[in-house]
């Protein structure tokens, strides 16, 4: 469909128009005509169409056509110019008597000019796509996408590539969005004309675009041109001092190169598009402005940062190492050679004592069609390893990103043992193909509960692609998600099962065990007598049934908002024999070490040990783990943190992290 322009002509003179292929030029006869005028005749070069409406009756060529309030004469030209003013156009107007009473002459220069993106998302940036211009989600969608460049290049002075406005290494460019200017015509456009790119203000606070120097054409790929031995200049067109700038006229057949840097991820105030515009300004006079006669207009959406959950591969797993932990280390390493993945140790003087891996970090991902790589998300809650996501994983191709609680109190609940995603969902009619994220909260009904921070939840919110489900959690001391709750995979039923804390399932296996004569198996033997107590003293325990069952009402709560946001039976869900206790507040802590509360690496499960009263020399609460997990085809390795993490109320998940390949499944295939 072409472009629409008014254009003025004045009659008895001789106008220097531009004309943009693609485009159609309209010319209101009436406003154009000298007074009296009663017929108009149109004649032109081979290159240049026309057409009138109302269509004339008489096609005789340069027969005179009446001239009504209505007529107008619409020209186009299909075929650029080799020279400037090559092509012309006359308009001749005549009297009552058909006298001439004036003449109107265009002489013409087409050009094409193209703001091309991959508009159709296959890591091409294809000429002309006419779907450039706007954003539409799904698989037959369009729309180009744009990463925001949160890594860094810098070998020295790290800092975010986005914090910069240069580009310092030529591998930097392969973060950034390719964007091609196209243009064919003569060698020079007429004096005065010139191409302008330009962008909104509010759109300014979240993008850069930087332009090579280099006029070779783009190849198909940016492999090739990404990875030259030599770094070009790329000087600033765009940013947020910059709003507005002339680019480049080459002439000929010519292709220019630009990068387009994301600057900010979705936010509350920020929904991830972003408008860049190329303008041909037309002069009008000396003293004036120039005037846009032509816009091309591309439209690019930010990358969300995705989540990954227990059900995709890992690929390396982080630990702290303390002056204490040596048992835990040797179990996780043990755990983590045998599942044949890297395990990363993060010693004590990065770590400063601070072993919760965790609580101060989320693995995710940004992907689009010509890049991805890993981005961690650091977590409000700053202690003492809060340095670790910034110095020692951000680099080349890992990014970096966190939210700053400026205003608000951060409490347990910022900690990302309480941020946790599901695997892949369906829940009535609507796919959840990248799964969805799950936070705790205070109840709804709580006046003085913790909660997640703002900042934080506005964040998750924003990305769309994994819509968050809100538990409640403020009922735990340290109020994490990841206490009672985990996704483990399955061969059959949605791929994996939901594994649930379960006090109910506790009770259960310790009266089996006292009614099969083994009431006076000891818990927590080997600790220390202080902390040993049979199966008898813990059914006699009226005030901690009396907790239990609370605790066991607050995850009925979220098993029934678990069950009705990821679309699940029963049948998905498997409870798991752990009990709690109620500390400070009639906030729970785990009785025992928290079983659920595991690290999933494939079909091999990092699980508390917990010290449970044995039977024939085995443990009864991991012969029932065991039983319940291997009917999956998954194994289970107990891991000794009692006194490293159980007393100080963690346990395996969160004294390690994990971070995994990515999705197979592209975001933007989401039908939203």
């Amino acid at each position: 469909m072409a472009h629409p322009r008014t254009l003025r002509v004045d009659y008895g003179k001789t106008s220097h128009v531009i004309c943009v292929i693609g485009t159609e030029l309209n010319v209101s006869m009436s406003r154009s005509a000298p007074p009296s005028s009663k017929f108009f005749s149109v004649k032109c070069t081979p290159n240049v169409q026309y057409r009138i409406t109302p269509s004339p009756q008489d096609t005789a060529p340069l027969a005179p056509i009446p001239l009504n309030g209505n007529s107008v004469l619409f020209i186009s030209m299909d075929r650029a110019s080799t020279f400037e003013n090559d092509s012309k156009l006359s308009v001749q107007y005549y009297g009552e008597n058909k006298d001439v009473l004036g003449r109107a002459v265009l002489h013409l220069t087409a050009v094409e000019i193209s703001l091309d993106v991959d508009a159709d998302r296959d890591g091409i940036v294809e000429r002309n796509n006419p779907n450039k211009g706007s954003w539409m989600w799904g698989p037959n969608g369009h729309g180009a996408i744009l990463l925001v460049n949160c890594d860094s290049e810098r070998k020295y002075g790290k800092k975010l590539d986005s914090e910069q406005d240069y580009v310092s290494r030529v591998s930097d460019l392969k973060d950034m969005s390719l964007m091609v200017l196209r243009t064919r015509g003569p060698a020079r456009l007429p004096p005065g004309y010139k191409l302008t790119m330009h962008i909104s203000q509010s759109d300014a606070e979240n993008v850069r675009v930087f332009r090579s120097r280099s006029s070779d054409a783009i190849t198909n790929t940016l492999t090739n041109l990404l990875y030259s031995a030599f770094v070009k200049d790329y000087p600033l067109v765009l940013s947020s001092e910059v709003l507005s700038q002339e680019v480049p006229y080459l002439g000929g057949a010519a292709e220019m190169n630009f990068y387009v840097e994301g600057l900010r991820f979705l936010d509350k105030d920020f929904d991830g598009l972003i408008s860049i515009n190329l303008s041909l300004l037309e002069p009008i006079s000396p003293g004036f402005p120039e005037t846009p006669i032509f816009t091309d207009r591309v439209v690019f959406r930010v990358a969300p940062w995705i989540m990954t959950p227990n059900t995709l591969n890992p690929v390396e797993v982080f630990v702290c190492s303390t002056s204490d932990n040596y048992q835990f280390l040797k179990g996780m390493k043990k755990l983590v050679d045998k599942s044949g993945y890297k395990l990363k140790i993060c010693y004590e003087y990065m770590n400063r004592g601070d072993r919760w891996m965790q609580d101060e970090l989320e693995f995710g991902y940004i992907d689009s069609p010509h890049h991805q790589f890993p981005v961690v998300l650091d977590s409000p809650r700053d202690g003492k390893l809060m340095n670790f996501p910034y110095d020692v994983l951000l680099g080349p191709d890992f990014g970096y990103v966190e939210r700053v609680a400026d205003n608000e109190d951060v409490s347990s609940l910022d900690s990302f043992g309480n941020l946790e995603v599901s695997p892949p969902v369906s829940v009535n009619g609507k796919n959840y193909p990248l799964g969805r994220i799950i936070i705790g909260v205070a109840f709804p009904t709580a006046t003085q509960g913790r909660n997640m921070t703002k900042v934080v939840q506005d964040f998750l919110w924003a990305q769309k692609v994994q819509e968050p489900i809100a538990l409640f959690s403020d009922w735990l001391l340290v109020g994490h998600v990841d206490e009672f709750m985990t996704f483990v995979p399955a061969p059959d039923r949605k791929g994996f099962r939901l594994l649930l804390a379960s006090p109910d399932a506790g009770y259960k296996l310790f009266r089996g065990l006292q009614n099969d004569g083994h009431g006076q198996a000891i818990m927590f033997e080997g600790l220390g007598e202080q902390e040993e107590i049979t199966v008898d003293e813990i059914l006699k325990d009226e005030n901690l049934q009396a907790e239990n069952n609370y605790v066991q009402s607050c995850i009925d709560w979220n098993r029934d908002v678990l069950k009705r946001e990821l679309g699940l039976d029963d049948e998905d869900i498997i409870d798991l024999p752990i009990l709690f206790k109620l500390l400070e507040e009639n906030r729970a802590v785990a009785y025992y070490p928290d079983m659920v509360n595991m690290i999933v690496l494939g079909k091999n499960l990092g699980i508390p040990k917990p010290f449970g009263p044995k039977v024939n020399g085995r443990c009864a609460l991991e012969a029932e783990m065991c039983s319940l997990m291997e009917a999956l085809g998954l194994s289970c390795t107990f891991i000794d943190d009692f006194s490293s993490y159980h007393k100080l109320l963690g346990e395996v998940h969160c004294g390690s992290n994990v971070r995994r390949e990515s999705f197979d499944f592209k975001w933007w295939n989401l039908e939203m």
